[in-house]
């Protein structure tokens, strides 16, 4: 069976990988493309490295006739994506890529993206969308959220730790690296290459970066109990890429045995042998994520590290992982591609 398939933001970053993706899945057919400022553009006008396929015209979000479509990813700009998915079909199955439903409390939404949720009601059913810790309830969901990719790549390195009471839940600390994709592709002074290149530096720093949210909602329900990490993002002169180094008080070699039993299943998470560490040039393009452990000089300390490419794992590949479970597929389908290298 082919599932009919609409991209709301396609023209942006995600909605391009998402199409990347999906021209190898043997299940899904694009049927409508929609990018309100580009309407009427091609998406080999838009983006050329698309031009091979055969893709429907770009049009606006009104002129799609949702009776027909399986399922939906909504790959739009915060605070857009709630207005837009409040008023589509209510039996329509939705993928969002926004950081719209990521929160489960409207007040903490309210307090870290500084206005009130728009649409409760789908934030109240939204399924939190990190795949391998909530495969059962996606199955079932007709809207997921996904993560933030930062959110994602940090918890991929704690979540079994923190279940297990591996560590010091009170001495956390996530030092994180990211390419400028993560930020979008609208225009950004802080963004063109002369401002960006040839250096490296700290944002959202002292508690302020968004994803903090995702980490203490998600980490505090693992542990059964307030979780509160220090996290730091820097941003890379690199297109792709996350790499988080995380310190924590506790046992490496029972900390990498953890991981490597919580992972052993996961045809995305790998875990690489103790004391190997893992690298953004190898996993760009692809949906893996790679995590390392290491001890630290200092007893009792440890070191993970984390690498995926945001645009994939940590946004439109876990997306489309999220729909192909939704919709009954293989949950690899579309998403087998090796990495790109060099």
């Amino acid at each position: 069976m082919t599932h009919n398939i609409a991209i709301l933001g396609a023209s942006g970053y995600t909605g391009a990988e998402l199409v990347r993706l999906m021209a190898t899945h043997p299940g899904m057919n694009i049927s409508a493309l929609a990018a309100n400022s580009k309407a009427g553009q091609s998406m080999a006008k838009v983006f050329p490295h698309l031009r091979h396929l055969e893709l429907p015209e770009l049009v606006t979000i009104d002129q799609i006739d949702f009776s027909d479509i399986d399922l939906c990813f909504s790959a739009l700009p915060h605070a857009t994506s709630q207005k837009v998915i409040a008023e589509l079909p209510k039996d329509l199955k939705i993928v969002d890529l926004s950081a719209d439903f990521r929160l489960r409390d409207p007040a903490a939404y309210a307090k870290w993206y500084g206005a009130p949720h728009a649409a409760q009601e789908c934030q109240a059913e939204a399924v939190y969308g990190l795949t391998e810790f909530y495969r059962d309830q996606i199955r079932d969901a007709r809207l997921v959220a996904g993560t933030g990719c930062n959110a994602a790549t940090g918890q991929y390195a704690l979540r079994p730790l923190i279940a297990g009471g591996l560590i010091d839940l009170d001495d956390i600390i996530i030092d994180l690296k990211t390419g400028v994709s993560g930020a979008g592709r609208s225009l950004k002074e802080n963004l063109l290459h002369a401002e960006l290149s040839e250096g490296a530096h700290a944002y959202g720093v002292g508690g302020t970066h968004r994803h903090l949210a995702e980490f203490d909602q998600e980490f505090s329900a693992v542990a059964g109990r307030p979780v509160r990490v220090q996290f730091t993002p820097h941003l890379l002169p690199a297109n792709r890429g996350i790499l988080a180094t995380v310190y924590v008080k506790g046992e490496a070699q029972k900390i990498h045995a953890a991981l490597s039993h919580a992972y052993k299943s996961e045809p995305f998470l790998q875990v690489l042998p103790f004391g190997e560490t893992p690298s953004t040039r190898h996993i760009r393009g692809s949906n893996f994520c790679h995590i390392g452990v290491s001890g630290d000089r200092i007893p009792g300390r440890s070191i993970i590290i984390a690498a995926l490419d945001n645009l994939t794992k940590g946004s439109s590949g876990q997306a489309l992982q999220n729909a192909n479970i939704m919709l009954g597929e293989d949950e690899t389908a579309g998403l087998m591609l090796a990495p790109v290298f060099p």
